[in-house]
């Protein structure tokens, strides 16, 4: 029977482990310092929370990085060059993460990157694609970002790979990070919704146009409100869906979340982005979870790493999952 204040059951399904997984890496972004990502946000009490809203968590610590020799020829690339830098080193990190992906959902458990810079969704996003192929779920994601994420390595203005992996997802950029998980794109455009987004360069609009992405910037979030956007981009979503979250701090205005390495000012507010979060757990589905690009070298006093930890306790709420 469902309770009269929250519409919610009274009794829940038994809720799946949440494995955190670290993946302490920045060499897709332009600064160093999201590396630093995954343990300020176990300082800030992120496995507490969550084990608070009554799920268990199993934390799988950092994965390691890879070894120089492994990236020797990655910094080839002068600094003023457009070519994608520090190549190899992101594709190990993908590696890594894909396969750390790929095993938490075999045991059933639903996994939360911990980042780490956003080039890191193209290995979490491609297990979970997988995943549901091989499982029979229809996939959705949610890509909450000020930024598009769609530059190839021929229209980047930075070579900064965490400024791809939309596209790399998509089937379009570097060979090396493009066809993960037995398909040539890992994800179809119609799987993938982009909110909050602000800042989009003028080649990844004409390549959102001609892919035809659902995309919900800052405008319409105005026009429309944070409720009605994400009500949106949940449309359709049921018991046989897989819902997954990549979740870039920086789509929080900087006001609210410093602490991120290309801040946009106009974002939503952090209480825009609370309900967002309540919406979501309220949907059936919630699978997997990407939580990235805080960068604590930029923060002011843990700021941004509470709020993505107080976010996340909103996420997790208790609410129906399968």
């Amino acid at each position: 029977m469902a309770s009269p204040m929250t519409g919610r059951a009274d009794s829940f399904p038994a809720m799946p482990a949440i494995c955190l997984i670290g993946a302490p890496a920045d060499a897709g972004a332009g600064l160093r310092g999201t590396r630093m990502g995954p343990d300020a946000l176990r300082v800030a009490g992120l496995a507490r929370v969550l084990r608070g809203q009554g799920y268990p968590v199993i934390d799988a610590g950092n994965l390691v990085a890879p070894r120089a020799s492994e990236c020797r020829h990655d910094r080839s690339h002068p600094p003023a060059s457009t070519a994608p830098h520090h190549l190899c080193e992101v594709v190990a990190w993908n590696r890594s993460v894909f396969q750390s992906v790929a095993a938490a959902l075999a045991r059933g458990e639903l996994p939360l990157v911990m980042g780490g810079d956003h080039s890191l969704a193209i290995g979490s996003i491609s297990a979970v694609a997988a995943h549901c192929r091989r499982v029979g779920k229809r996939l959705r994601v949610l890509w909450f970002d000020a930024h598009a994420d769609a530059n190839t390595e021929s229209t980047s203005p930075s070579g900064n790979l965490h400024g791809m992996p939309v596209a790399c997802l998509l089937g379009v950029g570097p060979a090396a990070l493009v066809g993960w998980g037995d398909s040539p794109a890992a994800l179809h455009p119609a799987q993938l919704a982009l909110i909050g987004l602000r800042s989009i360069d003028p080649q990844e609009k004409a390549l959102i146009e001609q892919l035809g992405l659902e995309v919900y910037d800052m405008r319409y979030v105005d026009e429309h409100g944070m409720r009605a956007t994400v009500d949106r981009a949940l449309h359709g979503l049921g018991s046989d869906s897989h819902l997954h979250l990549s979740f870039d701090v920086d789509v929080l205005d900087p006001r609210d979340a410093p602490g991120v390495g290309t801040p946009v000012p106009g974002g939503p507010s952090f209480r825009e982005m609370q309900l967002c979060m309540n919406r979501i757990a309220n949907c059936a589905g919630l699978g997997s979870l990407d939580l990235m690009e805080l960068n604590p070298a930029r923060d002011l006093r843990g700021r941004t790493a509470k709020a993505a930890v107080l976010l996340m306790r909103e996420l997790f709420a208790q609410s129906p999952r399968h």
